[in-house]
């Protein structure tokens, strides 16, 4: 139903429209959402050479480990994770779609994301152990600004995946 609710009123949101015959794939819906946002696309490129577009990101893992990773400037941080093998789960690929995604944000970096849409508030709404610095790291792009941002994964999650599917990096 949430996929549903997202097509139903996409039209409403932009003068884009496309005719389809029978159900979206979550990467059409995904696609779609992106153009009428104008949300910048996950870079795929992974190349942190050039020093001015590296930014450090620290993950807190469920277990209390921490996971240091160096991102670039325009990454996503729930594929920068899938890239790295950190288990965020993120069912709908970054649709807005679920909250499977969901982390904490550390109270200096939390100032410095643009707020919450409220779609994401929506889908946060059901994330368990909801915090004031909770985010879904699929809306979370990576600034220089954001130069040692830490996210720590809740200790539990509303899983969407089933019989052990992990997700893989795109």
């Amino acid at each position: 139903s949430c996929i549903y609710r997202i097509w139903h009123n996409y039209p409403a949101r932009c003068n884009y429209s496309l005719k389809t015959s029978g159900m979206l794939s979550l990467r059409q819906i995904r696609l779609l959402l992106n153009k009428s946002r104008n949300i910048l696309p996950y870079r795929r490129s992974h190349s942190t050479d050039i020093p001015d577009e590296t930014v450090n990101v620290t993950y807190i893992l469920k277990d209390g480990s921490r996971r240091q990773i160096r991102g670039k400037v325009g990454d996503n941080v729930m594929y920068l994770a899938h890239h790295h093998g950190i288990e965020i789960e993120g069912a709908c690929e970054g649709s807005l779609a679920c909250c499977t995604c969901h982390v904490y944000v550390d109270q200096d970096s939390y100032d410095k994301i643009p707020p919450p849409t409220e779609d994401e508030d929506d889908m946060l709404d059901l994330a368990p152990e909801l915090e004031v610095n909770s985010r879904l790291s699929c809306q979370i792009i990576l600034t220089k600004e954001l130069d040692g941002l830490t996210v720590t994964l809740p200790r539990i999650t509303r899983n969407f995946y089933v019989d052990g599917h992990v997700p893989q990096p795109h």
